[in-house]
């Protein structure tokens, strides 16, 4: 492990937290970027962030805490993203540091919603960094977990095998295993897609749907999943393997799952813009249901799973009507 490297956390919410608690367990020092002043201060005064995983205990002197983005840009060799994905192009208009030669990581489950493309793929076409210097960090892992030091799992992919290793080094502990990929466009894809099938987990449940139809709901899911990938990046996978299946399984079916929460409100009968309000953290399926409900119109796949979260957060529709449709067309 190249503990000479200096790694970045930007964003400060629930899952930003569990990574730099991660980081911490292997490296000297961290640099952290968190957009409230407020949470900023309130680390330094009380040790933990005072909105997320606030049962987590940081070491200060491990800790290079700032609210200018641009301090932690300049600092690290290892820029690991963390922010909503509806609000990440707002936070790179910030940036006056050059990222080109930086190592980008995103820990972002979501599609950029002004260019429509994964995360990767923004930092790519937007900021000319080469996919060698970019990787996705993925489940099937929940930040609670990661907090109360429970064993869990992460994929770690990129086109370069020795960033990922480094990445995956530096995650890693007793209770943190790391494997490596080189699937980057798939497994950020499935990151993105597993948000909207636990949305539609959450929606049969607020139904009133029990276990076996859950069941039929996420096989149908990940062979969708399968599909739709395999039309925007072919390549050999499989798709069983933890960072598709498992991540789908945890986020489907897991209490700590805050998409699965809010399609819950929804099928029990909550409107977007009330779901939205009662939730303290971002829902990715909501935003990413549109996206892929776009980008899907233009590859012909078929995505009934995808069509009806679109229907019902976008168009509107009952969702009473539209999941007993769906059922009709599941197997």
């Amino acid at each position: 492990m190249d503990n000479q490297l200096k790694f970045a956390v930007i964003g400060g919410g629930s899952w930003a937290t569990a990574i730099v608690k991660m980081l911490t367990e292997n490296l000297h020092e961290v640099g952290w970027y968190m957009r409230s002043v407020y949470a900023v201060e309130h680390l330094k005064r009380q040790q933990h962030n005072p909105n997320y995983l606030s049962s987590v205990e940081f070491n200060l002197d491990q800790l290079k805490l700032t609210n200018d983005i641009n301090e932690s840009v300049a600092y690290a060799d290892y820029l690991i993203f963390v922010i909503p994905s509806a609000f990440l192009k707002s936070e790179l208009d910030n940036l006056t540091e050059s990222i080109e030669n930086k190592v980008v990581f995103s820990a972002i489950k979501g599609i950029v919603p002004e260019t429509g493309l994964i995360v990767g793929e923004h930092f790519h076409d937007i900021y000319k960094i080469p996919f060698n210097n970019i990787g996705v960090i993925t489940g099937p892992c929940h930040a609670e977990e990661v907090a109360l030091e429970r064993l869990s799992y992460l994929t770690i992919a990129s086109r370069d095998e020795e960033k990922a290793k480094i990445m995956a080094d530096n995650l890693s502990s007793e209770y943190i295993k790391c494997k490596v990929s080189d699937d980057i466009i798939g497994t950020e894809y499935a990151a993105v897609l597993k948000n909207i099938y636990s949305v539609a987990a959450g929606i049969a449940h607020g139904l009133g749907y029990g276990d076996n139809f859950q069941s039929v709901l996420m096989s149908n899911a990940i062979r969708e999943m399968k599909r739709f990938i395999k039309k925007v990046h072919k390549m050999k996978r499989n798709i069983n393997n933890s960072a598709y299946l498992g991540d789908l399984l945890v986020t489907g079916y897991s209490v700590f799952s805050r998409n699965r929460m809010f399609g819950n409100m929804i099928g029990k009968g909550y409107t977007v813009k009330s779901a939205q309000m009662e939730m303290s953290m971002i829902a990715e399926g909501y935003y990413a249901a549109k996206t892929a409900y776009e980008l899907d119109a233009t590859k012909s796949t078929r995505t009934p799973i995808i069509d009806a979260v679109h229907d019902v957060l976008y168009e509107n529709k009952n969702p009473k009507k539209v999941f007993k449709k769906l059922a009709d067309k599941l197997d």
